[in-house]
């Protein structure tokens, strides 16, 4: 306990050696550099702040662009992204969709809308996201291939699609699940909310599912206050998505007519001038994460604190700066004595079946992700240096 304390001790005095003239130092607060004024000005000045504009059209073309998608679909938060992409993935009522449960509350919440069940699959240590061998693992044992699918021998529900996350920015192996997913016929949607940017084997989070979900919620790498995107390589998935997100309206001079149930999930035209100037400053902010990293990695192991690697094959976007505590203890002191030096540290979440909405699902034996819960602290990740 001691030995922690002093750990935690000399973390802040070295934190605050770098962020001298800050009385908070904030989790991964956002970086406003650039034109975010100037463009929130320009919007405001043209009357159109809502889900219409040019700032939305610019927003989505560059972020085609960032992740090499064919389309983008921008939307109000990651979570209503998520939410259709799933059903842009054909998950009907009843269904099961294989995710992890070491993900933010919004991966599950997203399947939950649609009245579909989650299946918590374990975790690899390194990327934290998902494991291919316990998805592989999960399959041969409750895996069922029939004419119309794959389906859960133990609860006879259809497994409609698989759900990895890229936790922290790091990539899972993305290329052995996608390789399962097409051996068991069930559609790959990525959870890309955190991965802005990250590669895997050189090629882009969000490029290897039918789909993808990104986040640009007030914490990520950059944000348009609140909003996401979907984005896919499929034009009448783009043309669906953006239809049902636009509320099912018809093109019809100034009628009202709408043909389906649709969604007001587009992002305002204010949100996506935010964005726009944030991506003008990506590659400077990923820089200064990239050199914020290698601070700690030189300086870090100086005082006893385990930095997490960075994945093989990985081109890192940086987002959180995870370390490597000894035991949910030294997890649990560290936490306490940096918060209270206003060092706004966090543990990883809380596994999704350990909540109660969640307490019921089917899931392997989450060793893994058990052992990241009890040992993971995510540090301050976004500091100029």
């Amino acid at each position: 306990m001691i030995k922690c304390k002093m750990k935690a001790r000399n973390f802040n005095s070295l934190i605050r050696s770098i962020a001298k003239d800050q009385d908070i130092i904030g989790l991964h607060p956002p970086l406003f550099i650039g034109n975010e004024k100037r463009f929130i000005n320009e919007t405001i000045d043209s009357n159109y702040v809502s889900s219409v504009g040019k700032f939305v059209d610019k927003f989505e073309k560059s972020i085609s662009s960032l992740t090499t998608s064919k389309y983008s679909i921008a939307t109000v938060n990651g979570t209503s992204a998520l939410q259709i992409a799933l059903i842009l993935g054909n998950v009907k009522l009843g269904d099961e969709v294989l995710t992890q449960a070491l993900s933010f509350v919004a991966t599950s919440n997203a399947i939950s809308y649609l009245k579909a069940k989650p299946v918590f699959i374990d975790v690899d240590i390194d990327t934290m996201g998902m494991s291919p061998l316990a998805l592989e693992s999960f399959l041969e044992e409750f895996g069922e291939k029939r004419e119309t699918g794959t389906y859960n021998k133990l609860t006879g529900s259809k497994i409609s699609a698989c759900l990895p996350m890229h936790t922290f920015g790091f990539m899972c192996r993305i290329d052995e699940i996608k390789k399962i997913c097409l051996k068991w016929k069930i559609n790959l949607i990525e959870d890309s909310a955190e991965a802005l940017g990250s590669q895997y084997k050189l090629k882009y989070s969000g490029t290897f599912g039918l789909l993808s979900a990104y986040s640009f919620n007030g914490n990520k790498i950059i944000t348009s206050g609140g909003g996401g995107c979907i984005t896919t390589q499929d034009e009448e998935l783009f043309k669906r998505a953006k239809h049902i997100t636009t509320t099912a309206k018809i093109s019809a001079n100034y009628e009202y007519i709408h043909d389906e149930v649709g969604y007001n999930f587009r992002m305002p035209n204010i949100n996506a001038a935010l964005a726009c100037a944030q991506l003008e400053s990506f590659q400077d902010i990923i820089k200064n994460k990239k050199k914020l990293y290698e601070f700690y990695a030189e300086e870090l192991p100086s005082i006893g604190i385990e930095l997490a690697s960075i994945p093989k094959e990985t081109t890192w976007n940086y987002w959180l700066i995870p370390i490597i505590l000894e035991t949910k203890k030294d997890r649990d002191l560290f936490l306490e004595q940096t918060n209270k030096d206003k060092i706004l540290t966090r543990p990883i979440w809380r596994l999704l079946y350990k909540l109660p909405m969640y307490s019921e699902c089917q899931r392997d034996s989450q060793k893994n992700a058990l052992l990241l819960e009890s040992k993971i602290v995510n540090i301050p990740s976004n500091v100029r240096i």
